[in-house]
Parts: C-alpha cells; structure tokens; sequence
C-alpha cells in the first residue's frame, strides 16, 4: 500500500465507526432514492452483514455476562451495592416498559416495508407463562444453537454468579480459587477477542448499512423518512418522561424530599458532557465530580455506584430496545403480542448487564433482542444511521439516572450532605453549581 494509500486509510479510520455509519446510511438511502429499483441488487452485501451480526451475538452476551457477574461478586456487594443493583435494574425495567409504551401509541414503522427475502414468518405467539419458562434452559447448549437468548443470558449470568461465590468461598491460593481465577482470566481474553472481532464486523457494517439502505429505498422511495422521524420521536418522548417522572418525580421529589431543579443544577455538567461526547465511562470524573461537590454525596456511595453505573445502567438504551422492536414488528407486519413484549423487556434488561463495553453497544444488544423475538436483524440498518443522534439523547438519560439512584442510596444510608452545593439554598446566579471542566456543550 502505498503513503497516500495509508495516509488515507488512517484518516478513514480516525472516524468514530458510527459517525461513517451515518454517512454509509445517508449515502445509501441517497442511492436508493435515485437509483430505484436496481439498488435492490446490493441487498448481498447487506445480507453479509446481517450474517456476521448473527455470528456475534452468542459468543459475546456468554463472554461479557460472565466477566460482569465477576464485578458483582458477593464481597463487592454488601447494603449499599445490593440497593445500587436493585435501583439500576428496576430504572432499567421501568425505561424499557415507558419505551413500549410510547412506540405502541406513536406506531413508528407503519408503511415501509423490508425487501421481501427479510419478512418474518407470523408464527403463533406462545403464551406468558412459556415466555417466562423459557427464560430457565433445559439445555443451554440447545439454547445458544437456536439463538434463544433470554436462556443464554441466564445461564450465562447463573454460571459467571456460580464462579463468583466459589472464588469467594476458595482458601486463597488453592487449585480451586487458582481454578476459578483461570477461568475468569480465559473468559476475559475471550470477551477481548471478542471486542476485536465485533470491531470488524462494525467497520464492514460501514458497507452492510450501505447496502441495506439502498436497497431499502430503491424498494419504498421516500416514505422511510417519515417513520424513521416518528422512531426519534418515540425515543425523546419517552426519555422525557423517564427523567422527569421517574428521576424527578418519583426519585427526587418522592424518596430523596429535594427540589429536581436543585439535582438539575448539581448534575447539568455531567448531563451536558454526556449529550457532547456520547459515553457514561468518559463522562465518569464530571459524574463524580458533581456527586461530590455539588450533590454533597459521600465518596463510600458515589466511587462504587457509579462507574458500576457507567457498566451497568442503560436506561436509555434499553428504552431504545423496546421502541426498536416496535418499530422493527410494524415494518415486517407483525404485531408484538403481551408476551412477546415481555421478553423484550427482559431480554433488553438482562442483556444490558453485560453489553455496555462492547463497540456498537446498542447495535449488538438489539441484535440479542431481535434474535429473541424472531425479527430480521436487517431492520438494524435502517436505525444505525440516525444512532449517533439517539446516542447522545440515551447516554443522557443513563448519566442523569446514575446521578439519580447515588443520591437515593446515599439518602437511605446517610451518606449525603445537604449543606454542601447547591443543595444550599443560594440564588441560581450565586455559583452554587461547582466549575467542572467539560467538552463542548
């Protein structure tokens, strides 16, 4: 390869993926729009990518799973991790039922169609009760070959949990905590391996959604536009009610008994450097920094709770599952019964759990949802290039929601100070919010 070869690849590359994503989608729908029909021919290259997403799911929910039951060990838990954990869980479940709730109502999706190679077929929707004894595998070997991912996730979960307590129980330095040790150090390199594969599949995903997208356009026209407006608009409708009724009314007004313009003044640096830059873990010395000097919260809660929470706490994204799902089964002319949304819910919420470090986090976990529930992973093209936008309003909404669950436990365990910050009954112009270095606003 040449210099100005290589030159040009390393500033190709110096592109966050999702950002050429973005570019691959518009430039596809351009394609499509103007081409017309004979776009439909790149559908191939879309299915490739479709494909590899497909290879990708089981691998990396059983590595990621397992490495973040690690973190969650037993001795790492304790009162205040226990109310951590359960606080997370519970905003997650909340934002994604909120989530399902707006996209039932707003119906994004209604009147495109996918190329006709990608409808699904409408099987009968099993009942409630079998959603819910699915979740438990009879065989989890069976469960990871038919892509059944709320049994993966489980026993994924139920087996990192398992090597956990029996490290914990382990005489220091015996085969058996040696054992164990290995294993988790395999697992990891794994999970890492893992992060390298995905990471191609992503940078051939810049073609893929190409691909997808003209061939999408070249089959509907125009039309999309519409319902991949009416997709963004589910998602800010619905982060907006998770953050005021949930954070605000519920959390700071109900349980926490302080003013939600106070919390928002004391979080607005952290809230703002996540919607510029787009990540809860770099966004994670501004959330610290506001826990501590503006929300009076006591370093024992805050240093746990949130860069778990940066790990963990993916109300927004979860909430984007739910919709997506929606959106996707009205695309394909299905409609997502009770218990089909139910496992939504519980395969987005469990899958959060450990997919958050993962490049193209929120890509990969509704490729697990869609794998659950039967829908055509090509649906995923369609919404990949709008998530650099949705990204920054999800992260969001996860920041503020960390912030939110410290204050709570810190409340319930005395670890606050309600002196300190703005918490102090200054006019908003006195300086009460603390000067935290950010990227741009």
């Amino acid at each position: 390869m040449s210099y100005s070869a290589q030159r040009l690849w390393r500033r190709y590359r110096s592109v966050p993926i999702i950002y050429r994503i973005a570019v691959a989608f518009v430039l596809g729908s351009l394609v499509g729009i103007v081409v017309g029909k004979p776009a439909t021919s790149l559908q191939p290259l879309g299915d490739l990518f479709v494909r590899l997403l497909k290879m990708v799911i089981v691998p990396i929910v059983v590595f990621t799973l397992i490495m973040a039951a690690r973190n969650l060990s037993p001795k790492n838990l304790g009162k205040i991790g226990a109310e951590v954990v359960a606080l997370y869980l519970l905003t997650t479940m909340v934002a994604i039922a909120i989530g399902l709730g707006i996209s039932n109502l707003i119906d994004p999706g209604v009147g495109i169609e996918l190329a006709k190679n990608a409808n699904v077929n409408a099987e009968k929707a099993p009942p409630l009760g079998d959603v819910l004894l699915g979740i438990v595998p009879e065989n989890p070997v069976h469960a990871m070959a038919e892509g059944k991912m709320l049994g993966v996730i489980f026993f994924s979960l139920v087996f990192g949990i398992g090597l956990t307590v029996v490290q914990d129980e382990a005489e220091p330095g015996s085969k058996l905590a040696d054992g164990v040790s290995a294993i988790f150090d395999a697992v990891e390199v794994g999970a890492e391996v893992m992060f390298k594969v995905v990471w191609g599949v992503m940078e051939y995903g810049v073609i893929g959604v190409f691909a997808l997208m003209a061939a999408l356009f070249g089959q509907t026209g125009i039309g999309a536009i519409v319902s991949l407006l009416k997709l963004c608009a589910s998602l800010a409708i619905a982060i907006g009610i998770h953050i005021s009724v949930v954070y605000l009314l519920i959390i700071m007004v109900g349980l926490v008994r302080k003013s939600p313009v106070d919390f928002l003044r004391g979080g607005k640096d952290a809230m703002m450097t996540a919607l510029s830059i787009r990540s809860s873990s770099g966004t994670l010395p501004v959330t610290m920094s506001n826990a501590d000097e503006n929300l009076g919260v006591d370093e024992g809660v805050y240093s746990f709770s949130l860069p778990l929470g940066a790990t963990i706490n993916m109300d927004g994204t979860a909430m984007y599952l739910g919709i997506a799902a929606i959106f996707t089964a009205n695309v394909v002319g299905k409609s997502l019964t009770l218990a089909e949304q139910l496992s939504v819910l519980l395969t987005a919420l469990l899958a959060s759990v450990g997919t958050a470090g993962v490049p193209g986090a929120s890509l990969i976990m509704m490729s697990v949802v869609f794998t659950q529930i039967g829908l055509p992973l090509s649906a995923i093209a369609m919404v990949a290039g709008v998530d650099p936008l949705l990204d920054r309003l999800r992260t969001m909404n996860n920041v503020t929601g960390d912030l939110a669950v410290t204050t709570l436990v810190a409340k319930w365990n005395d670890a606050i100070d309600f002196t300190t910050g703005v918490w102090v009954d200054a006019p908003a112009d006195a300086g009460g919010v603390a000067s935290t270095p950010t990227t741009d606003d």
